[in-house]
């Protein structure tokens, strides 16, 4: 019998990003265990042939289990809470699930001899930019305690380097969006707060208007400018990132995006122009904490890992959502 590659442990990967970065791997022939707590993922987003896990990170004797029977030879990880607004309000929380809950993990990881870990990171670990593009020279200053949780875990992960030679890729997505174009798995968030699924449930119905919170930023037409970053292409960088690692590649940190940015106004036209809908819109007041613009520099993303966006037009991104919105699941994995 022929010799079976080692396995992938993928944390968070019954979520959003996780399960379409599972759907791309398994293609790519790689063997996965997933683990994850379905605290916000759902089992139904899994494809048949990766073997599943319930539980949690934090959870030493689990942890041991899993890496004695399955012997990963790397951890792509994406079990994270992503709510900026709450991050705010309950610290404690995020700074327990981002950034305590992973050192269980790292540390099974270092008794078992597993070496490679790809980490999805964020580009709130920048904090208001100073300077756009965003490359990854731009200072680290996060403003919320999201990005600080994924920040410090950064750090954690080059400590672990300096102490036992784990070999990490950060992964800083910039506006993760978009669905798998097929529409079998998509986005499923509760609360939704992403601009584009909103948009879309507007569209729906599901929501009566969409707000827009601020129409006097320095901006061509006052509203905020986005980098939107498909899906799939997250997935695929984080298959390139792998290949990197196995390659023999040194710790590093790269930014996801397109290198375009788009701001609100022009998201709901093209929304407007896929769903054939019109979608009410009423104006709030800023956001504290918004930046006018986030863009990012992906050049370092297509020297180090050959990587580049593919969909890098939001059209693309809002029709696989509608898609996925108006499917047989309705946008939904329950109910």
């Amino acid at each position: 019998m022929a010799d079976l590659k080692a396995p992938l442990l993928i944390t968070g990967g019954a979520g959003y990003i996780g399960s379409h970065t599972v759907q791309y791997l398994l293609k790519q022939g790689e063997r996965l265990v997933v683990l994850d707590n379905l605290v916000f993922g759902h089992r139904e987003a899994l494809p048949e042939g990766v073997v599943f896990v319930e539980g949690d990170m934090a959870d030493a004797a689990l942890m041991e289990r899993v890496f004695a029977e399955h012997r990963p030879e790397a951890v792509l990880h994406f079990a994270a809470f992503a709510y900026v607004g709450e991050s705010v309000t309950d610290p404690l929380k995020y700074y327990r699930n981002n950034l305590a809950a992973p050192l269980t993990l790292l540390e099974t990881m270092s008794k078992f001899g597993c070496h490679r870990f790809i980490f999805s990171s964020t580009c709130a670990t920048y904090g208001d930019p100073v300077k756009v593009p965003i490359d990854e020279t731009h200072p680290q200053a996060p403003v919320n305690p999201y990005g600080a949780s994924k920040w410090m875990l950064e750090r954690v992960l080059r400590d672990c380097e300096r102490a036992w030679g784990l070999k990490s890729v950060f992964l800083r997505y910039f506006n993760a969006s978009g669905c798998d174009a097929e529409g079998r798995i998509g986005e499923d968030h509760d609360p939704e707060t992403h601009l584009i699924p909103r948009v879309l449930m507007v569209a729906k119905g599901e929501i009566e208007k969409m707000t827009i919170f601020g129409t006097d930023y320095p901006t061509p037409d006052g509203t905020c400018i986005r980098d939107y970053i498909h899906v799939n292409d997250l997935a695929s960088a984080h298959a390139l990132a792998l290949e990197y690692l196995r390659g023999g590649g040194e710790t590093t940190a790269v930014n996801l995006g397109t290198g375009r940015g788009f701001s609100v106004k022009e998201i709901i036209a093209t929304a407007e122009e896929v769903t054939g809908k019109t979608i009410p819109v009423e104006y709030g007041e800023r956001r504290a904490g918004d930046p006018a613009e986030l863009i990012c520099d992906p050049a370092k993303a297509k020297a180090v890992l050959g990587w580049e966006a593919v969909n890098k037009e939001p059209r693309s991104h809002i029709e696989s959502a509608w898609k996925w919105m108006t499917g047989p699941r309705g946008g939904r994995y329950e109910g």
